[in-house]
């Protein structure tokens, strides 16, 4: 016999396994794969946890302290986030006429979107695993301070939990 209770840890972290190969797989501007994503145990959590605390006391936003306590509410956490490279489309879509005329701290709006996408994909994946979710960009500030993937911005994060109550929607 294999009570649910006991597999949960595991399933979680096979949701989330999943989740990284939709979001490597989402569709990306011009086919270029600016996306990076990672898997973060427990242990990783409860760092990411922390820094938002500090990013809390720094800024006094009530987001960060709330959500750094709900994400200690999970078993695993998606990073998703991207390189910035403009893509050289000349959309404008940036707000400015081009991309030789966008500052270069100015994300790329395709790079956006494709995070964006790849965020999509994954959570889709967390719903079809009926593993419970939330899109943070809380805990993406949190892991993009601590450069989590070498060189990226626009960083979010999804925690995941496999309990009778999605955790990550107590306000």
């Amino acid at each position: 016999m294999e009570n649910e209770r006991d597999g949960r840890r595991l399933r979680v972290m096979d949701a989330g396994r999943r989740m990284l190969t939709a979001a490597r797989t989402a569709p990306k501007g011009r086919g270029v794969d600016i996306i990076e994503c990672a898997l973060l145990d427990y242990e990783d959590m409860k760092r990411i946890s922390e820094v938002m605390k500090e990013i809390h006391a720094e800024t006094g936003r009530p987001v960060y302290a709330r959500d750094a306590e709900n994400i200690l509410k999970g078993e695993a956490m998606v990073v998703i986030a991207t390189r910035n490279m403009p893509l050289g489309l000349n959309c404008a879509h940036c707000g400015f006429p081009g991309c030789g005329a966008k500052p270069s701290e100015v994300p790329c709006a395709v790079n956006s979107v494709d995070v964006g996408i790849a965020i999509g994909s994954a959570v889709s994946v967390a719903a079809d695993c009926r593993v419970d979710c939330r899109v943070m960009f809380s805990a993406g500030m949190a892991a993009q301070r601590m450069n989590l993937l070498d060189g990226c911005s626009q960083y979010y994060c999804i925690p995941l939990s496999c309990s009778s109550k999605n955790p990550f929607f107590d306000r």
